[in-house]
């Protein structure tokens, strides 16, 4: 059996979300890319899945898979949000929203994962036919989180939400393989 230190962090299966403040525009198309294909790669993840196996947390005290397919639109239609207020606002302050209550709505326990996975999907599309046509300049944009008591750069959100999809992604797949379910 390994040390502590040999485990992965279940709850961050990629590692945490870091950002050292430089974005040029190579990152920026590889950030949109993997958000571009964030949706096949969800989909991909609980193909197959029975409903007992969408119910199962990912890890002790974590989200059902359910929970976890729910939220990456719940909180993608945020960010998309965020990113338009930015473009077309001077530094707006965003309204935070509680994630964690949002999983625990009737929807986001027990509802069917399609209109999600569909939801995602069509998201995604807009989000990325946005993002093809921000110039490099534009991203240096900000909103005000009230919550963290800062101003958020859009490539801070772009890098982010890149990471995030992967991030929810490798909940699943790493469940899926802890638990022989590939």
């Amino acid at each position: 059996m390994g040390t502590i230190s040999d485990q992965v962090d279940l709850r961050y299966p990629v590692g945490r979300f870091t950002y050292d403040g430089v974005a040029d525009p190579a990152k920026q198309r590889r950030w949109i890319d993997e958000i571009e294909s964030a949706p096949d790669h969800v989909r991909t993840a609980v193909a197959g899945l029975s409903r007992d196996q969408l119910d199962t947390p990912y890890r002790e005290q974590g989200w059902t898979v359910r929970q976890v397919v729910h939220h990456l639109p719940d909180s993608h239609l945020n960010a998309y949000t965020r990113f338009k207020l930015a473009l077309t606002e001077n530094v707006p302050i965003i309204k935070p929203y509680e994630e964690a209550l949002w999983a625990e709505l009737p929807d986001g326990r027990s509802g069917p994962i399609e209109p999600s996975l569909a939801l995602l999907q069509a998201l995604h599309q807009r989000w990325v036919m946005l993002l093809r046509q921000v110039s490099p300049a534009e991203f240096s944009r900000r909103f005000m989180h009230p919550e963290q008591g800062r101003e958020v750069e859009l490539n801070e959100m772009l890098a982010m939400y890149a990471w995030h999809g992967r991030h929810h992604v490798a909940h699943i797949t790493s469940l899926r393989r802890r638990m022989g379910w590939d």
